[in-house]
Formats: C-alpha cells, sequence, structure tokens
C-alpha cells in the first residue's frame, strides 16, 4: 500500500476515544488526522482538584462525523464515510495526603472503554474494547475559595489494540507526553470560568514509523451560576497543531491539524462532593481531520 493510500485510510477513519486529566480522544491529526487527546473532554471544575482522599470519576462521550476537512479547509470527505464513537471511562483519582505549597500531589488514571465505527465506500469495521491507558502526576493548588488550580504531566500509554493494516484502531501505538496547566474559578452565585492547556509530544509509531506534529490544546467553559447547584454557560476546546507529521525522520507539508469546537454547558453540584456536567460541542474551523459533534458528561464520586 502506497504512503498517501496509507494516510488516506488512516485519515478517513481514525477516531480513538478515551478520557482524563487528559483523554477520551477523537482521533484526528497527522498520521491519518489523529491525536491522543479528543479535545474539549474537560469542562467545569477543570483545574478544581479533590481534597485528600480516593475519588472515581466517570467521563462519558458519544462523538459522530460525516465530513473530512482538507489543508485548505474544503470538503474532502471519502464516499460513504461515517465514523461514531461512544466511550465510558472510569478515571480513578488518589488525592494524597503528601502537602506542597497551597496545596498536594494528586496521582490519577484513566481506564478508557471505547466503542468505535468506521465506514468508508461501503466497508465498514467495528471495534470495542480498552483504549490506550492515561496515567499521571499532578500539583493541586488552592489559591482562594474560589480560585483553584493544577500543574500536571499526563502519559498516554499505547494499551489499545493496533494494526497498522486496519481502517478503526482503539489505540495509537505510541506514547503520548501531555505537560498541562488547569485553573478553576468557581462561584455558585456567580461567574464560572475553567480552562485546561496542554501540550502533546507525539513519540514515533514503531509499525509505521510517523511522528505526529506536536499539538497545542486549550479545553474552556465560562459560565453563571443560575439557581443553588447549578451553573449554565458555554464550553469548547481550541486546537492547533504547531509542527509538521514526520515520515522516518522527513517532515511532510500540509499535515498541521487545526479546530474550534462550541457549545452549550451546564453543571450540577450538590455542595457534598457529587457533581455532573454535560455539554454538546460542534467543530468548525477544521483543517486535515474529521469534523462532526461530540456530547460529554462527567461525574464523580467520592468515597
Amino acid at each position: 500500500m502506497s504512503f498517501q493510500k496509507t494516510r488516506f485510510r488512516t485519515r478517513a477513519c481514525a477516531l480513538l476515544a478515551w478520557a482524563a486529566l487528559g483523554a477520551l480522544s477523537v482521533a484526528h491529526a497527522t498520521e491519518g488526522g489523529g491525536s491522543a487527546y479528543p479535545g474539549g473532554n474537560e469542562n467545569f471544575l477543570a483545574g478544581a482538584a479533590p481534597p485528600p482522599g480516593f475519588y472515581a470519576l466517570i467521563y462519558g462521550s458519544s462523538y459522530s462525523a460525516d465530513t473530512v476537512r482538507d489543508n485548505t479547509g474544503n470538503k474532502s470527505t471519502p464516499p460513504g464515510f461515517k465514523l461514531t464513537a461512544n466511550s465510558v471511562s472510569p478515571r480513578l483519582v488518589w488525592s494524597t495526603p503528601l502537602s506542597l505549597p497551597r496545596g498536594n500531589l494528586v496521582l490519577h488514571t484513566v481506564l478508557p472503554l471505547v466503542d468505535l465505527d468506521v465506514s468508508v465506500a461501503g466497508v465498514s469495521e467495528h471495534k470495542r474494547g480498552l483504549g490506550d491507558v492515561v496515567v499521571g502526576a499532578g500539583w493541586s493548588m488552592h489559591h482562594s475559595d474560589k480560585l483553584h488550580s493544577v500543574l500536571a504531566l499526563d502519559v498516554i500509554l499505547p494499551t489499545g489494540s493496533y494494526d497498522k493494516n486496519a481502517m478503526a484502531n482503539l489505540g495509537r501505538n505510541y506514547r503520548t507526553y501531555q505537560p498541562l496547566l488547569a485553573a478553576s474559578f468557581i462561584d455558585p452565585q456567580g461567574f464560572n470560568a475553567d480552562f485546561k492547556l496542554m501540550l502533546n509530544l507525539n513519540q514515533r509509531n514503531g509499525a509505521t514509523g510517523y511522528t505526529s506534529g506536536k499539538e497545542i490544546f486549550m479545553d474552556y467553559s465560562a459560565g453563571w451560576g443560575v439557581a443553588p447547584g447549578w451553573t449554565l454557560g458555554v464550553g469548547g476546546v481550541v486546537t492547533r497543531q504547531i509542527t509538521d507529521d514526520e515520515q522516518n525522520g522527513v517532515k511532510i507539508s500540509g499535515t498541521r491539524t487545526r479546530a474550534i469546537a462550541f457549545g452549550p454547558s451546564l453543571k450540577y453540584d450538590n455542595g457534598k462532593g457529587w457533581f455532573l456536567t454535560a455539554k454538546f460541542q460542534q467543530e468548525a474551523k477544521v483543517l486535515n481531520r474529521a469534523e462532526g459533534a461530540a456530547f460529554w458528561v462527567k461525574t464523580n464520586i467520592p468515597f
């Protein structure tokens, strides 16, 4: 199979879903428009880590796309292209008793369970199973009763099944190192704002010799406390690939991805450690990847 055909095939079908302080992934960037981070999985409370203890967060997502954009933003959708990915991703968090300035050390892992369906030109593949696991450590800081932040490093591990000749893969077959900064301003009766800024440092795929370019992501949300426990607003993601892909060390021009996503968002917090966030986001301004829409939910279960 030629290199151009390989890129077409992976770009047309790639979508990966999983979650974490960096997780749930809609594959899009390079090597088939696929990134190790989905973009937009975080919402309200993105930068507010919990007090010491054990916690289980559950992330759920449903993503679908039937359009592919080229390097100029024009449609380059293959015939019969359809991509659907659903995932449920438990995130286990240990907010440790180890004190750090203004906060403490937090450890976590994400175990994404993915259901992926891809169709192109009358041919389809359906896969279900464990995606790429995320592990990470962070410095949780509490600057005031309203302002919180996290400085962390996540590592996305190639644990999901992968076949370079397959149309659909549950894993990326390479590690991604992801330094990140997240912050949350929380006012139950006023303005709320959150962001999570990440840099994806993708490593080489040993099966293909392909290295996806470095990427910047920023998940964001903004809203207002409208009733006891309820916050309504908007959320989404801005993403841009900042370096070219490489094939066996040779840079490939015209492969950098870009996208924004925007939509309504809400949060309910019972004030006792349990909360639920939900949002819908539509992608736009897309380059070199699939364009679609996603629905996200996140909930926290304290022990």
